[in-house]
């Protein structure tokens, strides 16, 4: 799931628990249904995020002229706390 995703989530859940109103329901309670999509998209754009955050990254450098290119893979380096 990534942030598209877990922004869906949370707007699904804001419409079930916010902007439905439902009249005799027996069983299941879309409010609730609503609470769970919610949190379960909040949980999954915060995995999202550290994800991103915490993932390398690489420069990719393409040297020499045309039809003879050489491409070089450098690490960032690192980050100073």
């Amino acid at each position: 799931m990534r942030i598209g995703g877990s922004l869906l989530l949370i707007a699904i859940g804001a419409i079930l628990r916010f902007a439905v109103t439902v009249h005799n329901t027996s069983g299941f309670n879309v409010h609730t249904a609503g609470v769970i999509l919610m949190v379960v998209g909040a949980i999954g754009l915060i995995v999202t995020l550290i994800w991103m955050s915490t993932r390398r990254r690489t420069d990719v450098v393409h040297q020499g002229p045309m039809g003879a290119q050489r491409t070089t893979y450098m690490d960032p380096p690192p980050a100073s706390y």
